[in-house]
Parts: structure tokens; sequence; C-alpha cells
């Protein structure tokens, strides 16, 4: 069992989070303007793209009930941690340990995003309509592995619930973003439960917001060649959004299960 942490660190690292949802609660103008554009992508886009974008968001729609082919392989983050077997067992870890970990694959998918994103820049419209798709992939990746990372096992159906939370969370609104917050803030209690899983339900209008949220700054991507720049940068940038709503949001949940044994008579205090 790894030495417990006290509640005054816990309560501290707890402070520092909510600090930071606070902060997603500003909407910048370029973000209220942004989805518009996409309007005009849509009018731009060939049928037969169309066709195939809204396939891939079919398949990713899957994911929810089974995991489909977006459920990631769990031993390879578990050899992160030293002895240990189970994503159970990493919930007693140090929360510096999970930090450390999740961390390592924020940074290594983010970078793998920007490589994407260049990548799929080179075609412009062509291969804009396929790397929007990827990307929504990459991001429930990154969301599972960040979910392991803090003890919790994306097999389970209420933990994928929770990591498209987090999906919605990082591409919402300022409305968006509190009600996300708010179902979040409940979502360990049993009552709550049925509730998020029935919310889910519209996860078509979570995964069109999401790529509707690219606005004008993937509109540059449509400009062949010189989208391998702005390719890169979108990607990258969301990326980096969405594995820090994961881990905040996981960290803040780890934390307060952690509170929860800090009551306990033999916890230190």
């Amino acid at each position: 069992m790894a030495e417990m942490e006290t509640r005054t660190y816990l309560v501290r690292e707890l402070n520092s989070i909510e600090k930071w949802e606070n902060s997603q609660k500003k909407l910048w103008l370029w973000e209220r303007i942004g989805r518009l554009p996409f309007k005009v992508l849509d009018k731009l886009t060939p049928k037969f793209i169309q066709k195939k974008l809204g396939i891939a968001l079919d398949e990713l729609g899957s994911y929810i009930q089974t995991g489909g082919r977006y459920l990631i392989y769990k031993k390879g983050i578990l050899k992160k941690f030293e002895q240990v077997n189970t994503v159970a067992e990493i919930a007693d870890l140090p929360l510096k340990k999970m930090d450390h970990a999740a961390e390592e694959y924020a940074v290594s998918r983010a970078r793998f995003a920007t490589w994407q994103g260049a990548t799929t820049g080179v075609g412009g419209v062509f291969t804009l309509a396929a790397d929007i798709p990827a990307l929504l992939g990459l991001s429930l990746k990154i969301l599972q592995e960040i979910a392991i990372c803090y003890g919790y096992d994306p097999a389970e159906k209420r933990e994928r619930i929770f990591i498209v939370k987090c999906l919605q969370f990082a591409s919402s609104d300022i409305v968006g973003k509190q009600a996300v917050l708010d179902d979040l803030n409940h979502f360990d209690e049993k009552e709550k439960q049925h509730q998020a899983a029935s919310q889910i339900q519209g996860w078509r209008e979570v995964l069109m917001t999401y790529r509707d949220n690219y606005g004008w700054k993937k509109l540059f991507q449509l400009v062949p060649i010189a989208g391998i720049i702005f390719g890169a940068m979108v990607n990258k940038s969301t990326l980096e959004d969405v594995a820090e709503a994961g881990i905040m949001l996981y960290r803040k949940r780890r934390i307060l299960e952690k509170l929860e044994q800090t009551k306990r008579p033999d916890a230190v205090q």
C-alpha cells in the first residue's frame, strides 16, 4: 500500500483544480464565432467526403456502448507503474505518480497530433475530412490513457461516459462547460449515474459540436501546402486542450476519493 497523502496536500491540489475550472468559464470572442465558418466548409466539401465523415462519426458512437476499435490496450500503460497488475491497484498510488504518467502521455499524443495535422494539411479539403475523425479517435485514446493513469478502467461503460463528457467539456462554450462540470461534480452519486447515461445518448451532438468548434482555424487547412502549418498547430492545440481537461477532471475525481479515505480513523491528517 502506498503512503497516504495528507489531507492538507489533497485539499490544496483540489483548490488548484477549482481555480482552473473557473478559468475555463471565460470564452474568447474568436471561440464564439469559430463555429460559423463550418457551414461554409459543409458547402465546399464534396458529398462523398461528407458520407465518409458521417460513417466515421457513426463508428465513434459505438464507443459508448462497447468501446469498439477505440478501446485501448491496458497492459502497456500498467507497465509504467511498478508492482501494479490491474487498473484498480493504481488508485492506491500517490497522486504525483499518476500525474507524471498522465502528463507523459499528454505530451506524446500532442506530438503525434501535430504530425498528423501537418500530414493531412498537405491535401487541403480532401484530407481535412479524414483528419477530423482521426483527431477524434486520438482524443478518445488520450482520455482513456489518462483514465487508466488515475485508476479508472475505460473497459467499463460508465468510464466511457465520463470520457465523452471530458471530450464534451473540452469542446464546449462557456454555457456548455458549466453544464458538463455540474454533471461531473455529481458523477459518482448513484442517483445521478442513470441521468448521465441518458444525457450521453445525444453523443452525435457532442461529436458534431467537436467538429464544428474547429471553426475558422480549420478553414486555413483548406489551402493545400499552407494547410500543413495550420493543420499541425490546430491539431496540437486541440489535443493539448483535450488532455488538459482529462487530467484536471480525472485528477479532481481521484482527489475527492482520496479525501474520503482520509476520513478513516487510521488515515494520515
